[in-house]
């Protein structure tokens, strides 16, 4: 069965404000967060999901949560975790500053003391960042690239596992998750180069076939034009 798959990402945290690292660290839906978030659940309320997942992360959980509640066609149980789907690990950089941590990923990449990191990305390509995050945290505890394209792969598995059955789900996962998910399975990506990061509450649309064939169809969709 082909399954479609709405992944979400999380509303605004305190670390999102605060331009902060934020990957398996966590920290609460701001205000602003929630109130974005109504708009999204609003835009997917007359759409009818055979089942909704989130993340283990709790920004997530609140965010799935969300949806669930103003979805008023389908009837949805106790919603399950999948930490398959958890953001990208920065190991020490986790809490860091953002601007500071691109710096130091730069360094260790090449490129110098850049703080954008869609040119970092963009000159030495997204397998190179990964290793360069990995090589600049002081203990080599971030996810580099090989660790984090079998966790996706693995994601994708578990993900066919539970929706066998199912027609249409929705996920609430993470902004650079999403984004690396996107690099690899979107047909608009030449899966080297950065793609735009999807803003908080964005809808990416996926198709999983049977096969286990997992294809991104529409990316980063604010809830407004969806």
């Amino acid at each position: 069965m082909t399954t479609e798959v709405y992944l979400i990402r999380h509303g605004e945290t305190m670390f999102n404000q605060l331009n902060k690292v934020q990957g398996w660290a966590d920290s609460p839906l701001t205000i602003k967060g929630i109130n974005d978030l109504k708009k999204t659940a609003e835009a997917l309320s007359q759409i009818h999901f055979d089942n909704m997942y989130s993340s283990d992360l709790k920004r997530a959980i609140d965010t799935v949560h969300l949806m669930k509640n103003a979805n008023e066609v389908s009837e949805i149980g106790k919603i399950k975790k999948l930490p398959e789907f958890r953001e990208v690990f920065f190991g020490s950089f986790e809490g860091d500053d953002i601007d500071k941590t691109w710096e130091a990923i730069g360094q260790a990449a090449g490129v110098g003391p850049e703080k954008n990191v869609q040119k970092i990305i963009n000159q030495v390509g997204i397998y190179e960042f990964r290793e360069a995050t990995k090589k600049a945290d002081p203990r080599h505890l971030a996810e580099n690239s090989e660790e984090l394209d079998t966790r996706m792969v693995r994601a994708i598995k578990k993900l066919q596992e539970e929706t066998e059955n199912e027609n249409r789900v929705l996920l609430v996962s993470h902004g650079d998750f999403i984004k690396t998910l996107g690099i690899k399975y979107w047909n608009k990506s030449d899966r080297l180069h950065d793609i735009e990061f999807p803003d908080n509450g964005s809808i990416t649309r996926g198709i999983l076939n049977d096969n286990g064939k997992f294809e991104i169809v529409d990316y980063n969709i604010k809830a407004e034009y969806f």
